[in-house]
């Protein structure tokens, strides 16, 4: 049995992942300051045998005995969750970073960074490839969650040469499913909510910039896969659906789904907002023999039920 820690673990893509983790037999310890983490979201596993919860917020030091992978979830990754507090969301990013690093040195311990698509910021070039370096700004209101992240993955890189760490660095791209907060921010929750309230569609923009969408147990099964890779394998390598839409067609497939009377309204794109986003995802396929399997219509239709069960 495989003693595992999650940080971030009763978040959005943390819980799924418990869960799973849960499912073949290892023992399981989740680590959430409920900033964006939700109790319900593993309310489920709460009294799972092997399944331990620990409140803690990862700037700060931490210990556990006996641990063989760490997944580094911990950071609130939509805009308004992480501009709310830009030091804090800095701070969650690199000094996260280190204390985990520190806990995976100390123990032996595989350690997989959950960093982001963001990393590309306004992209230049399309697909984007994990060679791409990117197009960031270092002073917008998301450099806080770009940068962190950035810095993130120096800090786990360096940490592989100097202290032979086994580390694993996972470029994760948009994704959606069950236990997304409905006050997120994120295009497919506020869509949803929107449409089910009977509310206009919000559109940022002229609908035309474009986004890709993986289900979630699609980017599990990806995350655990890239876990369980040899130690040469430590990335970066992207995960997502490389399946592209526009906005303005993903707001009509919502509403065509939820058999919503909303309408799309149209209000001025923020700043450093991308253009344009969709992974490269070859070396995901070529390494791993992963694509995701859940189509957007599927899995649509399965997150839009959650939400109707939920806040419905």
């Amino acid at each position: 049995m495989k003693k595992v820690l999650v940080t971030g673990g009763a978040g959005f893509i943390g819980s799924h992942l418990c869960v799973k983790l849960l499912e073949r037999g290892d023992y399981v310890i989740c680590l959430d300051n409920f900033f964006t983490g939700r109790k319900k979201n593993i309310k489920n596993i709460l009294n799972h045998k092997n399944f331990e919860l620990i409140e803690h917020d990862v700037i700060e030091p931490f210990y556990y005995q006996g641990l063989d992978e760490i997944y580094n979830l911990a950071c609130p990754a939509s805009p308004p969750h992480y501009q709310f507090n830009p030091i804090k969301t800095t701070k969650t990013s690199v000094m996260g970073a280190i204390n985990m690093l520190g806990l995976a040195k100390k123990e032996g311990a595989k350690i997989l960074q959950a960093s982001t698509s963001e990393v590309y910021g306004d992209p230049k070039v399309h697909p984007q490839a994990e060679e791409y370096f990117g197009n960031v700004n270092t002073m917008g209101p998301r450099s806080c969650y770009d940068e962190g992240k950035r810095c993130a993955e120096t800090l786990f890189y360096d940490y592989y040469k100097e202290h032979k760490v086994p580390i694993k660095i996972m470029r994760i791209f948009n994704t959606y499913g069950p236990n997304m907060l409905p006050d997120d921010g994120r295009v497919v929750s506020n869509f949803l909510i929107q449409a089910l309230r009977g509310n206009d569609l919000t559109i940022y923009g002229n609908g035309n910039q474009t986004r890709s969408f993986c289900f979630i147990s699609d980017l599990i099964e990806g995350m655990i896969k890239f876990m369980e890779s040899s130690h040469d394998q430590i990335g970066p390598i992207n995960f997502g659906n490389p399946y592209e839409i526009s906005i303005k067609k993903l707001a009509e497939l919502v509403i065509q789904e939820t058999k919503s009377a909303s309408k799309i309204i149209y209000k001025d794109l923020p700043q450093d907002d991308p253009l344009q986003r969709m992974p490269d995802i070859t070396l995901a396929k070529k390494l791993f023999n992963w694509s995701p399997k859940i189509s957007l219509e599927q899995g649509l239709s399965l997150t839009s039920k959650w939400f109707q069960q939920t806040y419905g």
